[in-house]
């Protein structure tokens, strides 16, 4: 029999650890590529259902940009129909405005003369109300206002 020297042995031991280690990074190799693997599907089936939303966010953006192309042309008559409407106002105003104080402040001085009129003219006793045998002064009935 033969006798191992020490050389021998480290060598052998350098061996197997140098096995081991290859066999450690074959395994990590291999899952690196299921993993890179499984990426790859996954970045094509994203791509497969990325570009149909893509092309679909296109065309409501293009419907969206003519709505708000109608809604502008809307905004721009509605501002025109307010313009109109303002100058109209001022007319009318202007035409109708002037006599129409000027009825309204002649009735209001008829009015003042009528009243004066009937301020001159005696005025009767007010009536008192019996109720149950006590009277309610003119105060408590409710009296008219006068104008």
């Amino acid at each position: 029999m033969r006798v191992v020297s020490g050389g021998e042995v480290a060598g052998i031991l350098v061996a197997v650890f140098w096995a081991i280690l290859v066999s450690f990074l074959a395994v990590a190799l291999a899952r690196l590529a299921q993993t890179l693997k499984a990426t790859t599907k996954l970045v094509a089936d994203v791509t497969d259902q990325a570009v149909p939303l893509l092309a679909d966010a296109s065309s409501a953006v293009r419907s969206a940009q003519t709505q708000i192309d109608r809604v502008d042309a809307i905004a721009t008559d509605v501002q025109e129909v307010t313009s109109n409407a303002s100058a109209l106002s001022t007319t009318v105003a202007s035409t109708f405005g002037g006599p129409l104080v000027k009825v309204a402040a002649f009735g209001y001085g008829v009015r003042r003369a009528l009243g004066t009129r009937r301020d001159d003219m005696p005025t009767k006793e007010p009536r008192r109300t019996v109720i149950v045998g006590r009277t309610v002064p003119t105060s408590r009935r409710g009296k008219r206002k006068k104008d």
